[in-house]
């Protein structure tokens, strides 16, 4: 099916955010869902993107169609990550079309998908964690990558962009939006997660990245963690250009009303997606 007709079934309004780094390139078209719009009951209301929380795998169905009709995109053509919080990237072909959401995956512990095929849709899932999207508009190549703070820490963003080199993208080429996600005043973490920070950043890195918090009744000390500073300073160690490192700077937490979140709902939520695919 082409855009346009896809487009024209969409039953009911879907809304959904979009970024002009992306749209402005002219070579993608994408989309990352809200909570809006969907089936989904209860605490998945409404636009649920996970056939893996319990969630009524119908309902998800039904989900993943009426986004792919606001965004143009055929379930057909989607291809679902499988994340674990590693540092696995996949390059999607063809035969890919339809994994995780039509399709069994027949892979796992993928956190990053990458494709230079116009038409698969990388589909990649949140819910605090930072989508990391990658465009090369010289190359026509595109990734979508999952950085929660033990892929930050071991270097997906990083190794996401080797994958993009080995493809044949120069990094001076190459655009990268850090995505809805958890912001620094709602993410606090105990002292052993910072000390791996600690140990992977360099100094005058870590004191944007990790700011001291409480201190609890136990004695223990708390941190606030930055992952949009951490993945920034990744990025750029990496070789993108800082001008092409672009902050959508919107906290997943901060808006749990529109937005799923794992910390504010203690865990009881959906999952939002990212989708990203080369124009045909």
């Amino acid at each position: 099916k082409n855009e346009e007709s896809i487009l024209e079934e969409a039953g009911t309004v879907t809304p959904f955010l979009e970024f002009p780094l992306f749209k402005n390139t002219g070579i993608v078209r994408h989309g990352f869902s809200t909570r809006l719009g969907g089936v989904s009951k209860g605490y998945y209301s409404s636009m649920n993107l996970s056939f893996e929380r319990g969630d009524d795998p119908e309902a998800v169905r039904e989900n993943f169609r009426r986004m792919g009709a606001a965004i143009g995109v055929s379930c057909e053509d989607m291809v679902l990550s499988k994340q674990t919080h590693t540092t696995n990237v996949r390059i999607v072909t063809e035969e890919d079309r339809g994994k995780g959401i039509l399709k069994e995956r027949d892979y796992t512990d993928v956190d990053g998908l990458i494709t230079d095929r116009p038409g698969i849709c990388l589909v990649t899932s949140y819910a605090d964690c930072v989508p990391l999207f990658f465009c090369d508009p010289v190359k026509r190549i595109i990734a979508s990558s999952h950085s929660g703070w033990k892929g930050t820490v071991a270097g997906i963003g990083a190794e996401t962009i080797r994958k993009l080199q080995e493809m044949g993208c120069q990094t001076e080429d190459i655009h990268v939006l850090i995505g809805p996600s958890i912001c620094q005043k709602c993410y606090e973490i105990s002292e052993d997660v910072a000390k791996q920070f600690s140990e992977a950043y360099e100094a005058d890195e870590i004191g944007q990245i990790l700011q001291k918090g409480r201190v609890t009744g136990a004695g223990d000390q708390k941190y606030q963690l930055d992952l949009w500073a951490a993945n920034w300073f990744q990025l750029k160690r990496a070789g993108v250009q800082p001008e092409h490192i672009h902050l959508s700077g919107v906290c997943t937490c901060c808006n749990h009303e529109l937005l799923f979140s794992h910390r504010a709902s203690h865990g009881k939520r959906g999952n939002l997606n990212g989708f990203l695919r080369i124009r045909g």
